[in-house]
């Protein structure tokens, strides 16, 4: 997007909600920027009757509302029902337009459970774990037979991990992870699990734990200062100074209304 656009339609007395992120729009302007900047995250939450007569009765856009309900109807792409809300206000330049078009090609071509990945990652961005997770399950319940090969869905797993980890579901973090590492025997993805483990389970039920994986000394001594490490870098993060200059009350709050804004349905 070269510099900046003004306001060029009026703004919506009441917003358009996309429910995917939780977020509302109120003009044009903000839908298109939205649209260029998650390319993956479209889908029925924008392609919908409910955006066109949004469009229609909120803007006045009356023109634009025909043409994408007949894209509706026809089935039409993500391409060719997108790219007439930018000519709509002449939103992107010439180049940038034509950049926009080729993207979309590309993604078209690319394999579902990619794009489906692609979706779950920038949900993840947004803070919404819960329908991260619920796209990364979909990825893993319906793949199939060697579509996409282990080493993908062992990225899922381990993806999904983290949504689980930023909803503090520890256990189901380490779940994840371990579903990984039996996929590819991966050093890391097993570190991960280990770490995982010490922040759900209790001390002796976490040391009865390392002793059934037969996890050498050195390798529990090296899990132990990583935890360390952690906890470190939370006390002294800006986060944890937060904590100290707002009260704890408060950061908890916050972490709460995360917490809710990405198990909402």
């Amino acid at each position: 997007m070269s510099g900046y656009h003004l306001c060029q339609v009026r703004k919506a007395v009441h917003p358009y909600y996309i429910e995917s992120i939780s977020t509302n729009i109120f003009t044009i302007e903000e839908l298109c920027f939205y649209l260029q900047k998650n390319i993956y995250l479209i889908d029925e939450t924008i392609m919908n009757e409910r955006l066109c007569d949004w469009l229609r009765d909120e803007l006045g856009l009356v023109r634009l509302y025909r043409k994408l309900y007949e894209q509706l109807e026809r089935h039409e792409s993500v391409g060719n029902f997108i790219l007439p809300i930018f000519k709509e206000i002449g939103y992107l330049s010439h180049e940038e337009f034509k950049e926009l078009q080729e993207q979309i090609a590309e993604i078209e071509v690319q394999p579902e459970d990619l794009r489906k990945k692609m979706k779950a990652d920038y949900l993840v961005e947004y803070q919404m774990y819960a329908n991260a997770i619920h796209e990364y399950y979909k990825i893993l319940k319906n793949r199939g037979p060697g579509s996409m090969g282990v080493q993908f869905y062992a990225s899922i797993l381990n993806n999904m991990a983290g949504a689980y980890a930023r909803l503090f579901l520890f256990e189901e973090a380490a779940d994840c992870l371990w579903q990984s590492y039996g996929m590819v025997r991966s050093n890391e993805v097993y570190r991960k699990y280990l770490t995982a483990l010490a922040l759900y389970l209790n001390p002796e039920d976490y040391q009865e734990k390392l002793k059934e994986l037969r996890v050498p000394e050195v390798q529990q001594k090296k899990i132990q200062e990583t935890i360390r490490s952690l906890r470190e870098e939370a006390h002294e993060s800006e986060k944890a100074n937060w904590f100290k200059e707002a009260g704890m009350q408060e950061a908890l709050a916050e972490m709460k209304e995360i917490y809710h804004k990405s198990t909402r349905s």
